[in-house]
């Protein structure tokens, strides 16, 4: 846990609930973005944002520091995704993972990381609106907040070695997406150049 959210959070557990705000404007944007990409509803993601930070203030007493207060924070917003997602039991899109191999997985990276940074955050941002929520919700986490696997195990509630399992299909996942949506020109050009 950093020293300031320490601080701030001594603050608002001694009584200043004023303070909470500051905690609120530092983690909103990723609150926000992480509960987007899971229910993929601006209306949804906004309510489970708040009811996040609610959360949050509630049960801060019980926030121990034994990890960061963002790994901490994605957790409860990781959880208040899912209770949204049962409620709503929302079918899910499924992409059929098991035809693309490890090699094309890494083409893809490959042709990802040679494009122009922006074009690429684009391009996979778009692609990581059609995955099923939990695994739009482990790539978001692992590349773009680039958190650890341990990090992100915490998160979500499982071993580092699983969460590394599940990254894999999720990328085999987006791998599908990325080839179905982008010009089949490009995968062939860095193909061709890894030969």
């Amino acid at each position: 846990m950093t020293t300031n959210d320490e601080k701030i959070i001594n603050q608002i557990i001694a009584g200043d609930s004023n303070a909470f705000s500051v905690l609120v404007d530092r983690y909103k944007d990723l609150v926000f973005t992480l509960s987007l990409k899971m229910l993929k509803n601006r209306e949804e993601a906004e309510e489970v944002a708040q009811d996040t930070f609610i959360k949050v203030f509630k049960s801060l007493s019980k926030f121990k520091g034994d990890s960061k207060f963002s790994t901490w924070i994605y957790k409860v917003t990781y959880n208040s995704c899912l209770d949204r997602l049962k409620k709503n039991k929302k079918e899910q899109l499924k992409v059929a993972i098991d035809e693309y191999t490890e090699h094309q997985v890494k083409t893809i990276d490959n042709a990802l990381e040679n494009m122009v940074e922006e074009e690429r955050q684009q391009a996979i941002k778009a692609c990581l609106e059609l995955l099923p929520p939990d695994d739009s919700f482990l790539l978001t986490l692992y590349y773009f907040e680039e958190q650890s696997l341990d990090e992100i195990a915490k998160v979500v509630g499982l071993t580092a070695n699983n969460v590394k399992v599940k990254l894999f299909r999720s990328r085999k996942k987006l791998t599908s997406i990325l080839k179905a949506n982008l010009e089949p020109e490009i995968i062939e050009h860095y193909e061709r150049e890894r030969r």
